[in-house]
């Protein structure tokens, strides 16, 4: 790897069969498709608590992108977060279900080689119990939205250029 490239994970995350849970392996399949860079890899996957730390190791910088549901949230609304948000949620889990933040934790705690930059970004979700393939009408317009938004955020980084010059449009 040349100086001040940065080995960057994309990791879509969600369920295929849980209707808007599969906004991330949507996006994450787009970008795929879309970006052209050595230093960039991007990922699908089914998977959380404790499985993501093993998908996040080795990888200097981290954009993950998953499905959420808040309070008065907006279907389709795409939002860009830090793990930090998610620190409040740290000692909630069980045993047998670890969530992100307290899963970093312990990444962290264990002395991983865990990306030193994450940035998160979540499409709101409307249906995430109904068993289908399909997101609703609101989050598969927030689909190539949410795209866009991850590639200008892979662009910030100067020495990646992540599509090629003819899928930027």
């Amino acid at each position: 790897m040349a100086t001040g490239e940065v080995k960057t994970l994309v990791l879509g995350l969600g369920n295929p069969i849980r209707g808007d849970d599969s906004a991330g392996l949507h996006v994450a399949r787009m970008l795929a498709a879309t970006v052209n860079c050595s230093e960039i890899t991007v990922i699908e996957a089914s998977a959380g608590g404790l499985d993501i730390l093993d998908l996040l190791a080795g990888y200097e910088r981290a954009v993950i992108i998953d499905a959420i549901q808040t309070d008065g949230g907006k279907a389709g609304q795409v939002y860009r977060l830090e793990p930090a948000v998610f620190a409040a949620t740290r000692h909630t889990a069980t045993p047998h279900d670890v969530n992100f933040a307290t899963a970093l934790e312990l990444g962290h705690r264990l002395g991983l080689a865990l990306p030193r930059e994450i940035v998160i970004f979540a499409i709101e979700a409307e249906d995430v119990s109904s068993f289908r393939e399909e997101c609703t009408p609101a989050v598969m317009a927030a689909i190539p939205v949410c795209v866009k938004m991850v590639i200008d955020e892979l662009a910030k980084d100067s020495s990646v250029v992540p599509v090629s010059p003819e899928q930027s449009d």
